[in-house]
């Protein structure tokens, strides 16, 4: 027998959604803020480096590109390879500051704006938290039986996941865009979305739902981090690419940013992870699928692609270990498959007549 609804506990919810998107977009001004005042500073100081060594020489343009340019150099005008001895942060042209190396370690200086940003986050995270709670206990059942519930739940686990993270790497740099995707997850859920606490349907009455969903919902918070990771990927590999060519670097903020072989290392490592979940995902799917409706695969629009969301990603992964399929090649191939879980969680479920017709619209 399904619990009552309580409608003040979603009530609550929606207040605590709320606060939490604002307090979100307190955090995504911070990390804005911290982007552009490091991006300041690290400016100043190649600017005194640069007087300093040669008065009459200014730097071609700010960043790793420029900075390992004049600085690795030979006599003849040869490039040659920094020594072992050289700092990550020096290698990546930050003068010995305090950018984040390509293992992502923090280093020693604190910034305070990236400070207050992450305090936010941990502080919007455990409001939107509180939000999915009154929810779940409203319905008296977990709180993802609809494309509102999975979208605010699913926005939660990535900023949470974003913020276990940051206990290990500094990614910081990735603030302005991940808190920046959950703000956008909150605003649809709420604004396209948005559905009244209620019960089940009857076929998402089944323990398979909390197995099944949570895996997925997980799955797609790595996903999102990845996409992130990937967008930056590509943009950092073409700014290098005009620092070198000797053009203008006009994205000054990016100096924060590790190379965008560290970002594609990562993005790999976390997309493999990631991949081990929707495969479970597909798995458990279809094993639910047969205790429902007595069949563990039928083509069902929705079925289908979640399939082809495991080929995407399964593809990235074969391509780039064992095909060569590295930098920017890889970079689309992650950002394609993350579309493909976009496609499939708002068209799929809106405008596909299904056995998973669950959007609660």
């Amino acid at each position: 027998m399904p619990y009552g609804i309580n409608e003040t506990m979603g009530q609550y919810s929606e207040l605590f959604m709320l606060l939490a998107a604002g307090t979100y977009t307190v955090a995504f001004i911070a990390f804005a803020w911290d982007l552009a005042k490091s991006s300041k500073a690290l400016r100043a100081i190649d600017l005194k480096a640069a007087q300093a060594e040669d008065p009459a020489r200014m730097p071609v343009g700010a960043g790793a590109g420029a900075r390992s340019e004049s600085h690795l150099a030979g006599p003849a005008g040869r490039a040659e390879r920094p020594s072992s001895s050289a700092s990550p942060s020096a290698e990546n042209g930050a003068g010995g500051a305090i950018t984040a190396d390509g293992d992502m370690k923090y280093a020693a200086e604190r910034r305070a704006p990236a400070r207050v940003a992450v305090a936010l986050t941990v502080l919007g995270a455990l409001i939107h938290g509180a939000g999915v709670l009154t929810r779940a206990l409203g319905a008296g059942r977990v709180p993802w039986g609809n494309m509102y519930e999975f979208l605010t739940t699913g926005a939660f686990v990535a900023a949470a996941v974003f913020l276990l993270v940051l206990i290990r790497r500094d990614l910081r740099f990735l603030g302005t865009f991940v808190v920046g995707l959950v703000i956008i997850m909150l605003v649809a859920a709420s604004v396209a979305y948005w559905t009244p606490v209620g019960h089940l349907v009857p076929a998402l009455q089944s323990y398979w739902l909390i197995i099944h969903v949570s895996i997925a919902v997980l799955s797609s918070a790595l996903f999102t981090l990845t996409f992130a990771m990937s967008a930056l990927q590509l943009v950092q590999a073409r700014r290098l690419k005009t620092v070198a060519a000797g053009g203008t670097d006009k994205l000054g903020f990016m100096r924060l940013v590790p190379s965008a072989l560290s970002l594609e290392n990562l993005s790999y490592r976390i997309n493999a992870i990631a991949f081990i979940g929707w495969t479970f995902t597909l798995m458990f799917g279809a094993i639910w699928a047969e205790k429902a409706w007595g069949r563990f695969w039928g083509w069902d629009t929705k079925e289908v692609w979640t399939f082809v969301i495991w080929v995407v990603y399964a593809g990235y992964l074969h391509a780039r270990a064992t095909r060569g399929w590295t930098g920017t090649r890889a970079a689309w191939l992650s950002i394609v498959g993350y579309l493909c879980v976009i496609f499939n969680f708002t068209i799929v479920n809106q405008f596909f007549n299904g056995l998973h017709s669950y959007s609660g619209l």
